[in-house]
């Protein structure tokens, strides 16, 4: 007997069902076999709701930080949880959420990882690169500089063309004596503040406009943390100040401050300081150490400044201020790391 018409669609559906089961189970049985599955990442749209009072936040032709910042970490958290991992985001939409909070929700939600997602801007025009935090020491805060690492690498592949130089830092180079307090209230977990580029820079504001180009940053945060749980062992984080102490405070520039006349001079003191660097008199070491100095007071995050820092310290010593030399020394050795120009 021919199948009746019912039957055939019966058919039909049972068939359409069994197909659509195999492929999920077959795409959840790769999910779980994810590094990112099960893993809780806590997601930091930075900034927002304050278009009112950071003025500064606003690219060259009126693109925000903050709305960069939330499509970024929306593509993220929408490619995250589609290998299995469990996203909170400290917020969904353009208000203004106290720090003290964000940190709350990754410690409270037992976070694997901690990311804020920020933006750059300074009054240099020309300035694009990465710069990315983590907070403390180089030499305790072993896994925020892996993570940072990781993060740098995908940006480079991802997001920018040719050389570039990268800035990996402790948060202490631009917010000195304390760090960033999103870092440094989540220190114990995996934790970067990655600015990965410059809204400043005419040409990249406009690139940051594109959705197609906010999705494939987002997709350099998702390859740096697959890159990061696929690693055997996890790198430690240890007390704070329990392998070097607290250094003295070296403040740079920040915030609003960045868009002063002072910053566009940051490259050119740099060269100034390496032209006179090799004099023979104290006059003239004096002048390279001011010209080191500016350039590090007026970009302290840069790619340069952990030369700056070195520099410094061999012009102490030359004009006798040995224990300030050493001090310098090691804040060029535990502040910064990876990706600078060495000289």
């Amino acid at each position: 007997m021919k199948a009746s018409i019912d039957d055939k669609y019966m058919y039909l559906l049972r068939y359409l069902i069994g197909s659509f089961l195999v492929v999920t189970s077959s795409g959840f049985a790769q999910a779980q076999q994810h590094p990112l599955w099960s893993k809780v990442i806590c997601v930091d749209a930075g900034h927002g709701g304050t278009a009112a009072t950071d003025s500064y936040r606003k690219g060259p032709s009126g693109e925000r930080e903050e709305w960069i910042n939330l499509r970024v970490a929306g593509y993220l958290r929408d490619m995250l949880e589609a290998r299995g991992a469990k996203v909170i985001m400290t917020r969904n939409e353009d208000e203004f959420i106290p720090l003290a909070k964000r940190a709350e929700l990754a410690r409270d939600n037992q976070a694997d990882v901690f990311l804020s997602i920020h933006h750059n801007a300074t009054a240099d025009s020309s300035v694009n690169f990465p710069i990315i935090y983590f907070h403390g020491h180089v030499s305790e805060n072993e896994a925020g500089v892996a993570l940072g690492k990781a993060l740098s690498k995908a940006f480079l592949k991802h997001i920018y063309i040719g050389e570039v130089p990268v800035s990996l830092v402790s948060d202490q180079t631009i917010f000195a004596g304390s760090g960033a307090a999103v870092l440094r209230g989540t220190y114990g977990i995996p934790a970067v503040l990655a600015e990965a580029s410059f809204f400043s820079n005419p040409t990249e504001e406009q690139r940051l406009k594109d959705t197609v180009y906010n999705r494939r940053e987002a997709e350099a945060y998702l390859e740096a943390l697959t890159e990061f749980f696929t690693k055997e062992t996890m790198a430690p984080i240890r007390d704070k100040n329990s392998l070097v102490d607290s250094l003295s405070p070296f403040r740079g520039l920040q915030e609003a401050d960045r868009m002063s006349p002072m910053a566009k001079t940051w490259y050119k003191d740099y060269q100034e300081g390496l032209r006179l660097m090799n004099g023979t008199d104290s006059l003239t070491w004096q002048k390279a150490y001011e010209s080191f100095t500016r350039s590090a007071r007026s970009f302290p995050d840069s790619y340069v400044a952990r030369v700056c820092h070195k520099n410094r310290a061999i012009l102490m010593r030359k004009l006798g201020r040995d224990d300030e030399a050493n001090e310098e020394a090691l804040r060029a050795r535990e502040y910064y790391t990876l990706g600078f120009i060495d000289n």
